[in-house]
């Protein structure tokens, strides 16, 4: 073979052997690059993923009421939402003394009416009435009843504007939101216990509740 001849067979076959070295440093790069997501190792990239996607708003609405059902079964809200036509009274919602009754207006019957004990502010003294300027029950003809119901079933009573003082879900907001009797309920008398979250923190759930569709509860 000749020198000239022999020359070119080398150069050809180095040429080769660097352009093969160079193809498997370019596929390990890519290899890498494809292995990463965002910075995340290879083996957190499917954890990572899960984590980002958003729940369904069911879910989201769902996981709302179960928090503010919290505060809707609480004895400050509770109390006066009684399945019978005596409010309850105290932590442990024990039926209120004095043979207090409902009445027709939901502010009590006869002479023995909720205004009689219930001040418009909280009257000074450990177990002393609560006390608001309107201070009442549901009436008779609309009781919403809070009282021994399950999410589900309570968020049902919530959204039939029969049961709720025909009210849709704007007017539902504005009720716990703005309503100075529902605010009482975070400003009790001395020695009862305070509700397990703010208004504020109430209200966003609620409205949450709401907004992403008014889901009920499995149970």
């Amino acid at each position: 073979m000749a020198q000239s001849t022999r020359n070119q067979f080398f150069n050809t076959k180095k040429a080769v052997y660097l352009l093969l070295a160079a193809t498997a440093i370019s596929s390990v790069v890519v290899s890498f690059r494809t292995d990463a997501f965002n910075g995340v190792p290879s083996e957190r990239k499917t954890a990572v993923a899960e984590t980002d996607v958003a729940e369904p708003d069911s879910v989201i609405s769902k996981k709302a009421f179960l928090q503010a059902y919290k505060v809707l079964m609480h004895p400050r809200c509770m109390n006066c939402h009684p399945k019978g036509d005596r409010p309850l009274q105290g932590d442990d919602s024990h039926i209120h003394t004095m043979n207090v009754q409902r009445g027709t207006d939901g502010k009590g019957l006869y002479a023995m009416k909720c205004s009689n004990c219930h001040q418009p502010q909280n009257t000074p003294g450990l177990h002393m009435p609560p006390g608001n300027p309107n201070w009442h029950l549901p009436p008779a003809d609309m009781k919403m009843v809070f009282q021994g119901k399950k999410p589900r079933e309570l968020a049902m009573t919530l959204l039939n504007q029969n049961l709720n003082g025909h009210k849709d879900h704007q007017a539902l907001i504005e009720h716990v939101s703005k309503d100075s009797l529902v605010g009482a309920g975070w400003d009790p008398a001395e020695g009862l216990a305070h509700l397990p979250m703010s208004r504020a923190e109430f209200v966003k759930h609620f409205k949450t509740w709401l907004d992403k569709g008014a889901y009920l509860p499995e149970k």
